[in-house]
């Protein structure tokens, strides 16, 4: 929007001096003139009365004094209000975690960032952990809250934010295959001992090897998707389990199933922020890792 006409006739009806008036808004008086001229062109009216020697407002000029001051203040404002509008984020960032990464990470993670930017709108979709880093390369997710594979695919970048031990876990009643199960680990014991694990994931692979590692195979009682549900099982004294500590952490079962004390101990997960590379460079998932980097540094 040109509104330098507006500015131009305002200089000249406050000073009522070409000369003055030109020179304020840097131009040459001539060129002032015919921007009056213009104006006075567009509008129909005279809006100054000049002679050699002076310069004054018509009524016309009088009266348009007010509209070409309003114009101009409402002008500034939309201006203002419309670059502050464009410098805010908006838009819309899919997560994707399970049940009890949204207990124990999701107030953290949004409630700094949502307060930062109002206007960004976070759907957050919850399920089986172990599809987590296949819905963010398949693009059906932004972010996703997961353990850090064995191998990570070149395409993803990661961001740690916790690290949870994996236990074995057996119920608060007593059994007497759990005094087995804390004895020195041998294969004769373990092969044994009725275990629930999860189906597949990255928990089930650190299983496999621990018991290779051990020279026998796990007596399978159960095979589950979801930790949550090994908690519940092995609760109800079915058998042994194996979960991250952050999903005993978040069980209303805790208190019915016990730690279990064997070695060697399984390794921990590092659980943390899944995006796509060539995805930081959207200003809003830009915005939210940088955030994050803030808030959980390397």
């Amino acid at each position: 929007m040109d509104t330098r006409l507006l500015k131009h006739f305002l200089s000249l009806a406050d000073l009522l001096h070409f000369g003055r008036a030109a020179e304020a808004c840097h131009l040459s008086p001539s060129a002032l003139s015919r921007s009056i001229k213009q104006l006075e062109d567009e509008l129909g009216v005279t809006l100054f009365e000049r002679d050699n020697r002076s310069v004054s407002l018509t009524h016309e000029g009088q009266l348009f004094i007010n509209y070409a001051r309003d114009t101009l203040l409402q002008w500034d404002e939309i201006r203002h209000s419309l670059q502050q509008e464009a410098q805010e984020l908006h838009g819309e960032v899919s997560m994707y975690c399970s049940v009890t990464a949204s207990y124990s990470f999701l107030y953290e993670l949004l409630s700094e960032f949502r307060r930062t930017y109002p206007k960004v709108e976070i759907k957050v979709h919850t399920g089986d952990p172990d599809l987590a880093i296949n819905r963010v390369l398949s693009g059906a997710e932004d972010i996703a809250i997961a353990a850090y594979p064995q191998s990570l695919p070149g395409e993803l970048a990661f961001k740690p934010i916790a690290r949870s031990p994996l236990l074995f876990i057996g119920p608060r009643q007593h059994h007497d295959w759990q005094q087995l199960a804390e004895a020195p680990a041998s294969a004769e014991n373990w092969q044994h001992l009725p275990m629930i694990i999860p189906e597949v994931g990255l928990g089930r692979e650190w299983i496999n090897a621990w018991f290779y590692q051990l020279g026998c195979s796990p007596n399978i009682y159960a095979q589950v998707a979801g930790n949550e549900a090994i908690v519940s099982m092995v609760s109800l004294g079915f058998g042994i389990g194996v979960v991250p500590r952050i999903v005993l952490d978040n069980s209303p079962l805790q208190e019915e199933v016990r730690i279990l004390a064997v070695e060697p101990a399984l390794p921990a997960y590092d659980v943390g922020l899944f995006t796509l590379n060539k995805k930081l460079k959207n200003p809003l998932i830009n915005a939210f890792w940088q955030q994050i980097s803030a808030r959980f540094p390397q």
